[in-house]
């Protein structure tokens, strides 16, 4: 857990908040077949973030910040400097433009919504549940 701890704390707060989201780790390009069936019953949503990028670092924090866990959908997270060959297979599969930071919502197997940069809206992705 330490790497997000690091992830969503900064220097200015000595690691003081850990993130509210059980983020689940996007790492392997076969979790994207466990989406898609999840999509089916429950809505998925993918936060794709750099981790060399202060604005993706601050559109991280601030939807955070703002999302209210209410159990609708299912939270990943793809560090896609780590996992690039996951990131280029989601734009491929949901047809989708590669964006960071991106926030991608998944329904029944199919990208429903999504948004980059400072469009990223935990209370709109809320109302897209």
């Amino acid at each position: 857990m330490s790497f997000f701890k690091n992830m969503f704390s900064s220097s200015d707060d000595n690691g003081s908040k850990e993130s509210k989201i059980n983020w689940i780790e996007l790492t392997d390009l076969g979790q994207l077949n466990e989406i898609s069936t999840l999509s089916s019953e429950k809505a998925v949503a993918i936060f794709k973030h750099s981790t060399r990028c202060s604005i993706s670092r601050m559109a991280l924090k601030q939807f955070e910040n703002e999302f209210d866990s209410s159990g609708k959908v299912t939270l990943y997270f793809l560090d896609l400097i780590a996992n690039r060959e996951v990131s280029n297979e989601i734009a491929h599969r949901f047809g989708i433009t590669h964006q960071s930071p991106q926030l991608i919502l998944i329904k029944d197997g199919k990208a429903t919504y999504h948004v980059s940069h400072s469009d990223i809206d935990a209370e709109e992705l809320g109302k897209k549940v």
